[in-house]
């Protein structure tokens, strides 16, 4: 049997029975956490800056608060503003021998990892992947010629220089319990948002700026140019697939358009087959873009796919926009 880590990080009532046996664990990472950046602030160990700026997109967390979205959003606020961007990210869970790799629309999700090719659909940027960023940023500046480079995750990958954190909280659910790993859900203590540039908060409510994630149109996997409105599907059952790090609330939001949800929730990253179509037969089934990318070679007429855009407060464009202009006029 699999134990849910969040069922421990995320305990209403935050004495989950493990969590104390785990408590010293937690501890000790903290400490290595926090000597880790220290060294870094102090130049014992070097950070690598590149020619560009970057942009860093990041979560204290682990699991998914909606980073992808916002780095989307990001590209077209910049190409507005006048940048040309290119997207770096860790290729999470390819099978690549070698890296870093450039991520085309084409790429095999296996290899180079689905957030990756997810980007590279939609963003119509350079995406290069690899886990060592800096090398990912220098060959995404050599075939991109890009004038600022965003890069989705990595907050503690303090080799690469960063020129401006945006870390995203998950609005609902927050910090857990508040430890860090393993008791809790976080990669280093809450103290770290003191020294970011700019924060925001996915879905909830209470102060800080505010990004909401939007559903589009029902894409079909199997035939992409056919589209139909979410409220089509109001009132019938579906199969909900989700293999993302926090599937709740795709969940429900395919319950707040009418939908009647069976849900089918995969390990973030999950590695579709064949197989796992068949087991979908019978009913629509609804995914998150995330999964579709896995699931394009295998999908039923009935299968679909629901886009999502960030939606971001005003405020928090404008200050990220004031901020990039900092950044060029100090270039």
């Amino acid at each position: 049997m699999r134990l849910d880590p969040t069922s421990i990080w995320y305990s209403r009532s935050r004495r989950h029975p493990l969590t104390r046996l785990l408590l010293p664990l937690s501890w000790l990472y903290g400490a290595i956490v926090r000597v880790r950046r220290r060294a870094y602030q102090k130049g014992w160990l070097a950070s690598e800056r590149l020619p560009v700026p970057v942009v860093l997109v990041g979560n204290l967390t682990v699991g998914g608060t909606g980073k992808t979205p916002l780095v989307l959003r990001l590209v077209e606020l910049l190409r507005a503003q006048g940048w040309t961007p290119a997207i770096i990210t860790r290729g999470y869970g390819g099978r690549a021998e070698h890296w870093p790799q450039r991520v085309t629309p084409e790429s095999d999700p296996d290899r180079v990892g689905d957030e990756p090719v997810l980007l590279a659909r939609r963003s119509g940027c350079v995406v290069v992947a690899g886990p060592d960023r800096v090398a990912a940023g220098r060959l995404a500046i050599a075939l991109s010629g890009c004038g600022i480079l965003i890069s989705d995750d990595g907050l503690q990958h303090y080799r690469l220089a960063r020129d401006l954190e945006i870390v995203l909280i998950d609005g609902t659910r927050g910090f857990g319990n508040g430890h860090c790993l393993p008791a809790g859900p976080l990669r280093e203590p809450p103290a770290r948002l003191n020294n970011v540039d700019l924060v925001l908060h996915k879905g909830g409510a209470g102060p800080g700026h505010r990004m909401q994630l939007h559903p589009g149109e029902l894409v079909n996997l199997r035939d992409p140019t056919q589209r139909r409105p979410l409220s089509d599907l109001s009132g019938q059952r579906v199969r909900a697939v989700a293999g993302i790090g926090h599937p709740e609330p795709f969940f429900r939001q395919l319950e707040a358009a009418g939908l009647v949800v069976e849900r089918w929730p995969y390990p973030d990253h999950h590695r579709y087959r064949p197989e796992d179509g068949d087991r979908w037969r019978g009913l629509p089934v609804v995914m998150t873009e995330k999964d579709a990318v896995k699931c394009a070679t295998f999908a039923a007429s009935d299968h679909w796919m629901l886009p999502v855009t960030a939606i971001l407060d005003p405020d928090f464009a404008s200050h990220l926009l004031r901020k990039t202009d900092q950044l060029r006029a100090n270039r």
